[in-house]
């Protein structure tokens, strides 16, 4: 049988698939939910149907074969102007100067980054909240600036997912969390006043890495943290275990960039498995990663599934 789909659209607005939400719905009882996030100007819709339709297993099998319980939810960004497109608009989850160099003028990135994280944190709330689907029967991931946006909703997470994946993808401000978490404890050597992404120099800087890294995370994302929170009182999603993948030959993504984005990952406390694909472009390779994604949802997630 098929797997029933449907756009989803603001009330009142007829979807078309640049404004929409893609979900796959289960063939069998709701239990589990994966939300992939799509690169640039592309959309929930052309990269959730290619992804299920063409993504298949050496044994010939879709993750909706192999997943019958779970929900697919490819949401996409809104339109935004692109500094590295002569402003021209497209679907992007945030602006971003130079492709290949996601550090160069990285301040544009800010905007997007903020108003995205708060429509990915609601579509996890909703399946949580509404559909009861507890948080480790949720994967989280993205392809290219899908991987880099949903890598940083993870960074400001307070609860582990059951897992996370991403495809060509970066880490925005990954030097910044990287100095953050390695800053020495209560010191303020080198900080920088005028640097508004330099680490905070207050004495209650916690320890634990995880912990450095979602405080960074949430400032520069502008998630508050609630005032009675202590930091030994606070939560991460640092037990989420982490799967990325990237081509050799990716010309848009360096795959330096995804090498940088595994370090500071780990360094934050996230067990991460980086797997590199020997003449792969800017893409997934079908069908070595989704058998590698494949056995990192049944081992790493440990997600049963309808294995042939």
């Amino acid at each position: 049988m098929e797997p029933d789909t449907k756009p989803l659209s603001a009330a009142g607005e007829v979807a078309r698939p640049d404004q929409s939400t893609y979900i796959v719905e289960p063939t069998a009882k709701h239990s589990h939910t994966i939300i992939l996030l799509h690169g640039l100007s592309s959309n929930g819709q052309k990269f959730g149907q290619e992804l299920l339709e063409t993504g298949k297993t050496s044994a010939g099998k879709t993750l909706p074969d192999l997943l019958p319980g779970a929900r697919f939810i490819f949401p996409t960004a809104k339109r935004r102007r692109s500094s590295a497109f002569g402003r021209k608009k497209l679907t992007q989850w945030f602006d971003i100067a130079r492709l290949p160099d996601p550090s160069y003028r990285k301040e544009t990135q800010l905007q997007g980054l903020t108003e995205s994280a708060v429509e990915i944190r609601k579509l996890l709330r909703q399946e949580i909240e509404v559909a009861g689907v507890p948080p480790t029967n949720i994967i989280l991931g993205g392809l290219s600036q899908g991987c880099a946006m949903s890598l940083s909703v993870l960074l400001t997470l307070e609860y582990p997912l059951g897992g996370y994946f991403g495809m060509c993808g970066y880490l925005p401000f990954q030097q910044d969390i990287e100095d953050a978490i390695n800053k020495e404890h209560g010191s303020d050597d080198g900080m920088d006043d005028d640097n508004p992404f330099a680490a905070s120099d207050q004495d209650d800087q916690p320890e634990d890495p995880a912990l450095r890294a979602l405080n960074f995370e949430r400032d520069l994302l502008c998630i508050n943290t609630p005032q009675d929170t202590t930091a030994e009182q606070q939560q991460t999603a640092s037990s989420t275990p982490i799967f990325l993948g990237h081509g050799d030959a990716d010309e848009k993504k360096p795959y330096a960039l995804g090498e940088d984005a595994a370090r500071t990952m780990r360094a934050a406390g996230y067990s991460v498995e980086w797997k590199l694909y020997p003449g792969l472009g800017h893409w997934y390779k079908v069908p070595d990663e989704i058998d590698d994604i494949v056995q990192f949802i049944r081992n790493c997630a440990g997600w049963e599934m309808v294995m042939p």
